[in-house]
């Protein structure tokens, strides 16, 4: 029976989150129910949504939603991807102020069988927890890309963009998450990476040709992808791609230069899920298999 994925997303930045789109396109076992975008110029992510889905052959409810961070500047006002949009097919209308409501009904509609997948700033989770308090014990699972757990790569620093970009909301969304809830952090993410030169050559499957188009954009100014949001999605699908271990997790919301910076202690059975190890290999496996 397929998994009910939620998604939601700030594609249009990094190159990730396209792929990761991508990825639960092909995905044969995932029902795909909807796509909420935030952060800055949100309708042109949602049209670069649409352009993956129309290549996919997908109707796909997509809602733009918020833009701006609850309480600090934003850091994302723009989606540089987007600039590759008019080779592609797209939708540029969606309904406005309305993806809270989309995620909380359809959550509410599917009681225990949503998997919310979140691979950008969580302000959009945020206000959806907070809205309807209910909402997390409600899912099947939440999988977030956000945060640094642990010290296992010394050129990964302690702050994470997800979490950087709106603390507070991600603040609110660990402290509603109920057990059986994961996060795959960037330390384990930075792991799984592939240069510019080795995208371009396997990116030739119909789904990811619009995704190599962004992904040009993003190579002007960084020669590499790091899998950060596709192996977050994968998990959801093969449990063995990483290892998690349970804990409490918390967020440094005082000190300014280090606002955003996530704090993870080993805990009970029933706390946080975080990543703490990856399988490279598995993962790359399952990935491009799904593109077969």
């Amino acid at each position: 029976m397929p998994t009910k994925i939620l998604l939601d997303t700030d594609i249009g930045s990094d190159i990730d989150d396209a792929v990761c789109l991508a990825y639960l396109l092909a995905q044969p076992e995932c029902e795909l129910l909807g796509i909420t975008t935030v952060t800055g110029e949100a309708n042109l992510r949602a049209s670069m949504a649409s352009a993956q889905c129309k290549v996919a052959g997908r109707e796909v409810p997509i809602y733009p939603g918020a833009e701006l961070p609850l309480l600090i500047e934003p850091r994302q006002p723009r989606a540089p991807q987007a600039a590759a949009l008019s080779r592609w097919p797209h939708e540029t209308s969606f309904p406005r102020g309305q993806a809270i409501e989309f995620l909380r009904q359809t959550i509410r509609a599917n009681p225990g069988e949503v998997s919310l997948l979140a691979i950008g700033p969580l302000t959009n989770i945020a206000l959806l927890f907070a809205s309807d308090p209910e909402i997390p014990s409600l899912l099947k699972q939440l999988v977030l890309m956000c945060g640094v757990f642990t010290e296992q790569l010394p050129n990964v620093g302690p702050l994470e963009w997800n979490a950087l970009c709106d603390p507070h909301a991600a603040a609110i969304v660990y402290r509603a998450a109920v057990g059986g809830h994961r996060s795959i952090g960037l330390d384990v993410t930075c792991q799984v990476t592939m240069d510019a030169g080795e995208v371009r050559q396997s990116f030739q499957h119909p789904l990811l040709l619009p995704v190599l188009d962004f992904a040009e954009v993003w190579f002007e100014r960084a020669k590499t992808l790091t899998f950060h949001d596709p192996l977050a999605a994968t998990t959801i699908f093969d449990d063995q791609i990483c290892t998690f271990e349970p804990g409490e997790v918390d967020l440094e919301l005082e000190d300014a230069p280090q606002r955003g910076r996530t704090h993870w202690r080993a805990g009970t059975a029933h706390s946080h899920q975080v990543a703490l190890s990856v399988d490279r290999e598995r993962f790359l496996k399952h990935f491009f298999g799904v593109f077969q």
